[in-house]
């Protein structure tokens, strides 16, 4: 009797080789937008002590009350999988003491992140995000260069149809006058919220503004809101942010009741939307995190990040979008005989030596089914070994995109030295 098969666990999903093109595509975006702007890859644990995520994010989140997977080790430590990334560089920060001497800290990563919660198109228990974190400066300007970069990589990823929401969310002092205005508008009818909002209410009531349920907003919607208890500090440092963002020519929509999910954000606040995500139209959103580090037991230090989930992205990227990695030639090489297969392979070995990306067929197939392969597995050039132009010690390459082909002498490939020699070559012999 067969075995049952073991299958993923629910809310989770294999990222098969045909999607990983598109999956590299938005790592590799990331990394050059991020190296241009001078920040530094890290690289974090995915799971933390389960106190870094209580005092980080908040005991009264829904990620930390409801969302998290916390486990006991061996030694009886509670250990949670990471449900989000800054926590994470932040507790870095401080215990590598990274701010000494360097000024402002400038990070990017990327990995799983874990929340157990509904999933959904795009929404997943183990996703993948990337997060970009500046940390050591209040300064407006660099507010807008974190919105300026997250608008960028997702414009170099193909998605158009981008809203910038933004707002003010203040400190706690902003914050405190609100609630208590909040709690003289909503304490009335309190009963016609959701029993999210109504435990929410007893919390952190500027979080009943993240519900995504109609009716709860519908009742929020003569609500008095963060910014309208703004100190005038506070208030400049928004204004400024703004103006910074008309520099780089980047539309937004101020949004008033716009407010973030963890309780770790201040000031600054912001969403990208795309249409093409439906009515769960977030792509990414940021913000300040000013008292993190001191939450965390680290100096008083301001921060300023955001996260994109890429599985998001995924679904928002149009299909057509360019995935070439900047490789600009690929090989497969199909041989009509075995008796070329010692060759093939010293030519594929050769060409990864110049940095070029080659394959061979290990399944003794047809020369047809190599063909096949060839273009099925996106490569530009198939290499055919073939009887009659071997006897003249030759190769046939093959473009597969328009099926021209000439002969190259396999002697004169292996007395080029570099990629872009190769190229040349390559360029003349057509």
């Amino acid at each position: 009797m067969a075995k049952e098969k073991i299958k993923a666990i629910y809310g989770t999903k294999d990222i098969l080789p045909d999607d990983t093109g598109r999956w590299l595509k938005i790592l590799s975006v990331v990394s050059q937008v991020a190296k241009t702007h001078n920040y530094g890859l890290i690289v974090n644990p995915i799971f933390e002590a389960t106190e870094l995520f209580a005092r980080g994010i908040g005991e009264t989140s829904d990620v930390v009350s409801k969302e998290m997977y916390t486990f006991s080790d061996q030694g009886g430590r509670s250990l949670t999988l990471r449900p989000e990334g800054t926590a994470s560089v932040i507790r870095a920060y401080i215990e590598h003491s990274l701010g000494m001497g360097r000024g402002i800290s400038k990070l990017w990563y990327a990995g799983p992140m874990f929340r157990q919660e509904r999933p959904q198109a795009g929404r997943y228990r183990q996703f993948y995000q990337f997060g970009i974190e500046a940390i050591g400066s209040l300064e407006p300007s660099l507010d807008a260069e974190l919105i300026g970069l997250n608008y960028e990589i997702l414009r170099l990823l193909g998605i158009e149809d981008l809203t910038l929401e933004i707002n003010s969310i203040g400190m706690p002092a902003d914050r405190n006058a609100h609630r208590e205005a909040f709690t003289k508008f909503a304490a009335p009818f309190l009963d016609n919220f959701c029993a999210d909002c109504k435990r929410r209410f007893e919390i952190n009531p500027l979080r009943m503004f993240d519900c995504k349920r109609e009716k709860c907003q519908a009742n929020l919607g003569e609500a008095p809101v963060v910014y309208e208890f703004l100190t005038d500090e506070n208030l400049e440092h928004f204004k400024k942010v703004l103006e910074y963002l008309e520099i780089l020519e980047i539309p937004f929509n101020v949004n008033k009741r716009l407010v973030r999910g963890l309780d770790y954000y201040t000031r600054t606040a912001w969403e990208f939307k795309s249409s093409r995500l439906g009515s769960q139209d977030s792509i990414s959103g940021g913000g300040r995190y000013d008292l993190l580090s001191e939450q965390l037991g680290g100096p008083p230090t301001p921060g300023i990040g955001f996260a994109a989930g890429m599985e998001r992205i995924l679904m928002a990227m149009p299909d057509e979008v360019d995935v070439d990695m900047g490789e600009e030639m690929g090989f497969f090489l199909v041989i009509s005989d075995e008796k070329f297969r010692p060759d093939a392979f010293k030519l594929s070995a050769f060409l990864r030596k110049l940095g070029l990306t080659a394959d061979i067929d290990y399944q003794v197939r047809s020369m047809k089914a190599q063909m096949k392969q060839a273009g099925k597995s996106g490569f530009k050039y198939a290499v055919i070994f073939a009887e009659d132009e071997m006897k003249r010690g030759a190769i046939v390459l093959r473009n597969l995109a328009d099926s021209s082909q000439f002969e190259i002498v396999l002697s004169d490939i292996y007395n080029i030295g570099n990629i872009e020699v190769f190229g040349e070559f390559i360029g003349k012999k057509r």
